[in-house]
C-alpha cells in the first residue's frame, strides 16, 4: 500500500508554479483554464487531459464550457492540499501542448 502523498509547502508550490505558464494557486488546488478554437477542439483537448489522468491515476475536476476548459488538481488522499501529484500531472497536461498555435 502506498502512503499518502505529502502536502506541498507554500514555497515548494510557487516554487512549481514558475514553471507550469498559466497554472495558478486557487486556495489548495492546481488550476488553469485552456482556450481553444473551437468547441469540439476543447471536447477533445478534455478526453486527452482524461487520459493522461488516467494513466497517472491522478485525476482533476475538468469543466467543459465553450471554447474553454479549466482543469483543477488537489490530492483527495492529502486531505485535499497540493502535492508533488498535481505538479507532475498538471506538467504532463502542459507536455500536450495546447492550444495549438494558430
Amino acid at each position: 500500500m502506498t502512503p499518502n502523498p505529502t502536502p506541498l509547502t507554500d514555497a515548494e508550490i510557487a516554487e512549481r508554479l514558475a514553471g507550469l505558464p498559466g497554472w495558478t494557486r486557487d486556495g489548495d488546488t492546481l488550476t488553469k483554464t485552456y482556450k481553444l478554437d473551437k468547441y469540439l477542439s476543447g471536447l477533445a483537448f478534455a478526453c486527452a487531459v482524461g487520459t493522461i489522468a488516467e494513466g497517472l491515476n491522478h485525476h482533476p475536476d475538468l469543466h467543459i464550457g465553450w471554447k474553454t476548459v479549466t482543469v483543477r488538481f488537489t490530492t483527495h488522499s492529502a486531505g485535499h492540499k497540493i502535492t508533488h501529484k498535481d505538479v507532475e500531472a498538471a506538467a504532463a497536461i502542459e507536455a500536450l501542448g495546447y492550444p495549438k498555435p494558430a
